[in-house]
């Protein structure tokens, strides 16, 4: 498959991710704290802003990665699992959150998941060589 599909998949994830990241800092930082599982067992507030951290981190990384870029899929893939967690808290909980103000819209949320993890090993592997293509 083409890298520009690719490319764009990567690019639009990296850029989500610093936005979130950000937003995690910033305007959406109680929201980002609702969210937070009880059994987390750091205060709301630092698990808010270190998570924010890293996905500014993890997106500035997609975006600008070339050598390693492989690599940073997969800890983008991972870091999502490890969120999902808290994704299917919210649903348990029944917390309110973006908008999430109903136990059908965050249960539909968690399908998302799964389609991030996908995206990020996706978007940054590299393209396979068509077999006959010559080395140029």
């Amino acid at each position: 498959m083409s890298t520009v599909p690719r490319t764009i998949g990567r690019i639009f994830l990296g850029s989500a991710l610093v936005f979130a990241g950000v937003s995690h800092l910033t305007f959406a930082r109680e929201e980002f704290q609702a969210q937070v599982p009880d059994f987390v067992p750091l205060d709301p507030d630092v698990t808010v802003l270190a998570s924010g951290v890293v996905e500014i981190g993890l997106g500035a990384a997609l975006l600008v990665a070339r050598k390693r870029r492989g690599l940073v899929g997969i800890i983008a893939a991972l870091f999502f699992v490890a969120v999902f967690p808290g994704n299917i808290a919210q649903w348990v909980e029944h917390r309110d959150a973006f908008g999430l103000d109903t136990d059908m819209k965050r249960f539909v949320r968690l399908f998302f998941q799964p389609v991030l993890i996908a995206l990020a090993l996706w978007s940054t592997r590299s393209p396979r060589r068509q077999p006959g293509a010559a080395d140029s």
